[in-house]
């Protein structure tokens, strides 16, 4: 019985692009990780990656009018001290997250560059927590 050799080929190039397929997207999205102390740990990954980068955030900082209550101290006595302070906005501010992640931590991150980079985007908490 012959087969139609077009149908074969279609058959055949339609199986090959949808394994491809897979493959590349298997290795890219976003997942859970723990940062460690000597780098992170991604839930679905078995080793600790010691290379990976960290999501800076550049914009405006806008505060809210705000009290700050404390103490002042000197040699011989101490004062409580409030001070009110304006609305006020910052330009030019940059969020450091990795200045602020400890070993432990929860961190979204993102596979990039075909899965061979992880960006860690942010830490996670518990809703609950």
């Amino acid at each position: 019985m012959n087969k139609d050799p077009y149908g074969q080929l279609a058959s055949s190039l339609f199986s090959s692009f949808h394994k491809q397929t897979r493959q590349a997207l298997s290795g890219v999205g976003a997942v859970l990780g723990t940062i460690t102390s000597t780098g992170i740990k991604l839930d679905d990954f078995k080793h600790e990656l010691q290379e990976y980068m960290v999501a800076e955030l550049p914009g405006l900082l806008s505060l809210s009018r705000r009290t700050v209550e404390g103490a002042m101290s000197w040699e011989g006595g101490q004062s409580a001290v409030s001070l009110e302070l304006e609305e006020a906005e910052l330009e030019d501010t940059l969020l450091k997250l990795n200045q602020g992640l400890q070993p432990g931590d929860r961190v979204l991150a993102v596979r990039v560059n075909g899965g061979n980079d992880v960006v860690v985007v942010c830490k996670v908490v518990s809703a609950h927590g």
